[in-house]
């Protein structure tokens, strides 16, 4: 273990692991099951250093969908479906609720790296659902740079969701 590395894993849970831990115990009440998880992210972490270059709220961020999927990944486990030997399970928020509040979070993050003009576009067209008409006449722009401001925006948006592993490559 590299002395940098071990520094950088020790203020990663010195920053994130008391939110990491109410994160996960959110999620499931299982106490054992969330030492595991967070372990695991923490894991993860030390196996992908390329993320220090990243701020402490991506950095929460990737720890957070990181564990969120370790936890997925338990309870879809044959083990795991298996262990439950109760009436009713504790409530905690489904898995899509769960994954459509952190990928609007992190959707909402990414937004904040565009620009003002190409934030503005994507508003009007995306989130008002107006046309490119619409938009031109409302920013006061022609409509030729609305279709431009469009496409360039959509493919700052992908770099960044790319950049905080929200989509793919492909």
């Amino acid at each position: 273990m590299g002395d940098g590395q071990a520094d950088w894993l020790s203020s990663i849970s010195e920053k994130h692991l008391r939110a990491l831990q109410r994160f996960v115990r959110r999620l499931t009440s299982d106490a054992f099951l969330v030492d595991e998880v967070v372990q695991l992210t923490l894991m993860r972490a030390w196996e992908h250093p390329d993320i220090r270059v990243r701020s402490d709220l991506e950095i929460r961020a990737w720890l957070f969908v990181v564990a969120k999927n370790a936890l997925v990944d338990s309870f879809r486990s044959a083990f795991h479906r298996h262990e439950f030997d109760m009436d009713e399970l504790p409530e905690t928020p489904s898995t899509d609720e769960l994954e459509q509040l952190l990928t609007s979070w992190l959707v909402s993050d990414a937004l904040n790296d565009l620009s003002q003009e190409h934030r503005d576009v994507l508003q009007h067209f995306y989130f008002q659902g107006e046309t490119t008409a619409e938009i031109s006449r409302a920013l006061g722009i022609p409509e030729g740079t609305v279709k431009s401001r469009l496409h360039y925006a959509l493919r700052s948006l992908k770099a960044a969701l790319l950049a905080r592993d929200v989509v793919s490559g492909s």
